[in-house]
């Protein structure tokens, strides 16, 4: 996992994985780790939020305000 920089310095997600069709979150509150993926999140969010996470800024909002459910389970 690579870690999250963190650029606003107050995000909840501790690391990130980018793959070809997911994102894999981990947040700082939970040893879980999160999946978000085309087929539930959509190809849209997840391409969004893998800039976000390589950006090192705004990744935790997008997941609040955009896909917070939508992970595989």
């Amino acid at each position: 996992m690579t870690p999250y920089a963190n650029r606003g310095g107050n995000s909840g997600v501790q690391s990130y994985e980018i793959g070809d069709e997911y994102i894999l979150v981990k947040f700082k509150t939970t040893a879980r780790l999160y999946r978000y993926s085309y087929s539930l999140a959509g190809k849209t969010h997840v391409e969004a939020m893998k800039k976000l996470a390589i950006s090192g800024v705004g990744l935790n909002a997008y997941i609040k305000n955009h896909v917070n459910d939508l992970y595989d389970r």
